[in-house]
């Protein structure tokens, strides 16, 4: 990991990094020296805060729990796969993360674009989904699923949001959800989707809706953590 980070360093041709994470649980290396990585660093001042990604529930208490037991700098941020169609962190994460002070920043809030006007007909030619090995697979992108994406869409046109913009604002809608990586092709796109912290409200018979809606959502379940 720290090798990595000079790594990072020089090819980036800065002096540190503001959040330096150790992305992935590794189950073949102790958690305490991954932790102990990531406190070196800090101390180093190669990076000034530390923070883990697609950490369990309980990796993330135990991560914790090593910090405030060798005097590690403590643990800023947690960074978990998060949308309406994965929502792991809603049994237990987002309730350890703000018991222990961590912010929460979620990525992948769109589903690789399942999330977006761009699969309401079907999947175009030019679409992640139609790429080899893509993270966005065929099978998320079946007819059933797709009926589910426009029932959203239109929920979202109620609210005079875009399809993506309410998506983003859904994940927002928790004030523990810190902020929301987007990616974009265009800076078009983040003027666009950046417009959702301006509509992050929903009301109780909204939710209720749109769970009604997403119970019918055919994508095979998984945490997406260790």
């Amino acid at each position: 990991m720290v090798a990595s980070l000079d790594q990072s360093l020089q090819r980036m041709k800065v002096d540190y990094f503001d959040l330096f994470y150790s992305h992935r649980f590794d189950p073949d290396t102790p958690l305490d020296e991954t932790i102990g990585a990531l406190d070196s660093a800090v101390q180093q001042g190669k990076a000034l805060y530390g923070g883990i990604s697609s950490y369990s529930d309980q990796s993330t208490r135990e991560a914790v729990s090593i910090c405030k037991h060798n005097g590690y700098s403590p643990l800023v941020i947690h960074q978990p796969n998060y949308s309406m169609l994965n929502r792991w962190i809603e049994d237990g994460l987002v309730d350890t993360c703000s018991e222990h002070g961590l912010g929460m920043i979620a990525f992948c809030p769109l589903f690789q674009g399942l999330l977006t006007d761009k699969y309401l007909n079907g999947i175009p030619p030019d679409s992640r989904a139609t790429i080899e090995n893509s993270p966005l697979r065929q099978n998320e992108v079946s007819e059933q699923n797709i009926r589910v994406i426009r029932e959203l869409n239109d929920h979202a046109k109620l609210r005079g949001q875009t399809l993506a913009q309410m998506a983003l604002s859904w994940v927002l809608r928790d004030e523990r959800v810190t902020s929301a990586l987007i990616g974009a092709s265009s800076a078009a796109q983040i003027l666009e989707n950046v417009k959702a912290v301006n509509q992050t409200k929903f009301t109780s018979e909204e939710l209720e809706k749109l769970d009604r809606i997403l119970a019918k959502i055919n994508l095979p379940k998984s945490l997406w953590a260790s």
